[in-house]
């Protein structure tokens, strides 16, 4: 039996003159936004052999210049992700849509270092502050939208498609506009700004659905998780970490690698590589969203160290055709991982509470996709590439599979019935 994500207290409860089919509408404009956005962090991942080119840094410089993000996006997550519980919704998600605009402005006027660590310094913020509130924020309009579905999966599905799905449309879409359209350092953050501010438009549109009259006293609890649930969240908060660590080795120097030991210099495909670890994670997560929690971790536990080991067998015979099912094998596992980790983290959480929880969760997958990246990128400078590669993917590895375990063995606990679902 799948357990999915509890619906929200009645303290949420809509304006009764707001029709279900603003939020049905609303629903598809914040998956949307989040979408946009998300895919805005990686539209530089094509583009750095380009920086590294013309500005001669090396892969470390890289790496930083990616996870720095990750500063952003940790004070996003902690400091005010959360603050939609008590705020609304609307009001973080739209400060989250101007600071990625203003990001771009930085990105696309100050194309050099000092401007790219800004520039990706607000990336972060921005999606610190949307990712958890917009997770939350799809699950209470398809709670308003359709009370008759309670307990769907679909918001988390959703939620989570759109997240990784967002992340693999950046670098094709940047990688394409570098390869034939004019100024490849501006255009793609141009381009993508356009697309925020009108998105911004249709979210001023789309219903509140939290209660911002609650009194201070009656207002909820920044991090609260039900009885019981502590070591769940901990498991899926660690498969996020070692999810996105994949992901994030991948964003920041999967362009390198391509270019530096396959030898191709065009943008477009060099934005293939990171394209497709991410949409293989999205089309892994639809394709068997159907299947139980414990099926998909099972599977996502097995596809993921393998994907990892082909992909140091890519770069001891280089070829870009296995790279990429490499690539696409280890992202679908880390999709199927990063899919139960949201879904296990919203059920943990008191659903008054939902935004600060998984603000926590993304703040430490955020960490993954940084630091792990990093790390790599200082060992390969003293060891040879592939030696480094197995390392990395071993570890991984094996800590995917602890949390895994520990995830099932509360799954199999809650469909027990002995954690007490509200």
């Amino acid at each position: 039996m799948t357990t999915h994500p509890p619906a929200l207290t009645a303290a949420a409860a809509p304006s009764a003159t707001t029709s279900p089919g603003r939020h049905a509408r609303g629903f598809w404009c914040v998956a949307a936004a989040f979408l946009v956005l998300m895919a805005f962090g990686t539209v530089p991942t094509p583009l750095w052999p380009l920086y590294q080119e013309r500005d001669h840094f090396g892969a470390t410089a890289v790496t930083v210049a990616f996870a720095v993000m990750v500063v952003g996006a940790a004070f996003g997550f902690s400091l005010l992700g959360h603050l939609s519980d008590r705020l609304g919704r609307r009001r973080v998600i739209v400060p989250a849509l101007l600071v990625a605009i203003a990001s771009a402005g930085v990105l696309a006027a100050r194309p050099d270092l000092p401007g790219l660590v800004v520039g990706r310094v607000l990336t972060g913020v921005a999606v610190g502050m949307m990712a958890s509130t917009a997770t939350a924020y799809l699950t209470d309009l398809h709670h308003r939208a359709r009370p008759d579905r309670a307990g769907s999966p679909l918001p988390a599905l959703v939620a989570s498609a759109v997240n990784l799905g967002g992340l693999a449309l950046g670098p094709l879409a940047s990688g394409a506009l570098a390869q034939w359209a004019p100024a490849p350092l501006a255009t793609s953050y141009l381009v993508f700004a356009a697309a925020m501010a009108v998105l911004l438009l249709l979210v001023l549109l789309t219903p509140e659905t939290v209660d911002t009259r609650l009194t201070a006293q009656d207002r909820p609890t920044r991090f609260a998780l039900r009885p019981g649930q502590g070591g769940a969240f901990a498991a899926a908060a660690s498969l996020g970490f070692f999810a996105f660590a994949l992901m994030g080795l991948f964003s920041s120097l999967g362009a390198v690698m391509v270019r530096g030991e396959l030898g191709i210099t065009s943008t477009f495909v060099i934005g293939l590589a990171p394209f497709t670890a991410f949409a293989a994670s999205a089309v892994a997560q639809l394709a068997l969203g159907a299947l139980s929690q414990r099926r998909q971790l099972v599977i996502g536990v097995v596809a993921f160290p393998a994907g990892l080991a082909v992909t140091a067998l890519a770069l001891h015979d280089p070829a870009l055709g296995l790279f990429l099912f490499a690539t696409a094998l280890a992202g679908g596992g880390a999709g199927l991982l990063f899919k139960g980790a949201v879904t296990q983290s919203a059920r943990a959480a008191v659903p008054a509470s939902r935004a600060g929880v998984l603000a926590a969760f993304f703040v430490i997958a955020y960490i993954g996709m940084g630091l792990p990246s990093i790390a790599f990128s200082i060992v390969v400078r003293h060891a040879a590439l592939v030696p480094t590669m197995i390392g990395f993917g071993a570890v991984l590895s094996v800590g995917a599979v602890a949390a895994v375990t520990v995830a099932l063995r509360h799954e199999a606990a809650a469909r027990g019935g002995r954690v007490t679902e509200e």
